[in-house]
């Protein structure tokens, strides 16, 4: 989401559907980046994270185009600036050279920068659909926010047990 554009807010409404149009193209991005991120991985924790969260979202997607139909609302991409900027640092290390120990931990680092931005977006998000009285709205935000947190995690485990271990006896 721009911070300084000419975008006008004039409801709680419009900046929710904003948000939800910005959650929207971050995920679309985020299904073309995560292959490339499982070819690109040695650890095979590490490319089966990748794949069980390529499927997660693609559900992610799915969710957000149901929001869009609840709030009767066109389902519209609105480009993602900051997701933009952080798949392109992940592609950099996608195509980065040198030890495959720390080229994954890059990889995780990379990928753990996306699943904070998600968590914030769709915190945000939720947060706005319950002060809107959208409880139903809020119920699936918060299926998808829970779903990037325990990715979040599962990452951290997979980085604190093995990869971040094998990088530093690099």
């Amino acid at each position: 989401m721009k911070l300084f554009t000419s975008t006008e807010f004039n409801s709680l409404q419009d900046l929710f559907l904003n948000q939800i149009q910005d959650l929207y193209d971050a995920e679309q991005r985020i299904t073309t980046a995560l292959p490339k991120m499982i070819d690109a991985a040695q650890s095979s924790d590490l490319k089966q994270a990748f794949q069980s969260h390529l499927a997660e979202t693609q559900q992610h997607v799915t969710r957000l185009e149901k929001i869009f139909s609840q709030l009767g609302a066109d389902t519209k991409r609105q480009t993602c600036l900051a997701m933009k900027g952080i798949i392109d640092e992940g592609e950099e290390m996608v195509n980065a050279k040198g030890s495959p120990e720390v080229k994954d931990a890059a990889l995780i680092a990379a990928a753990q920068r996306v699943e904070h931005y998600e968590m914030a977006g769709y915190g945000t998000a939720r947060n706005f659909a319950l002060r809107l009285g959208r409880q139903d709205v809020a119920n699936t935000l918060q299926q998808t926010l829970s779903e990037e947190k325990a990715a979040d995690e599962k990452l951290t485990r997979i980085a604190e047990s093995q990869v971040n271990v094998q990088a530093a006896a690099r």
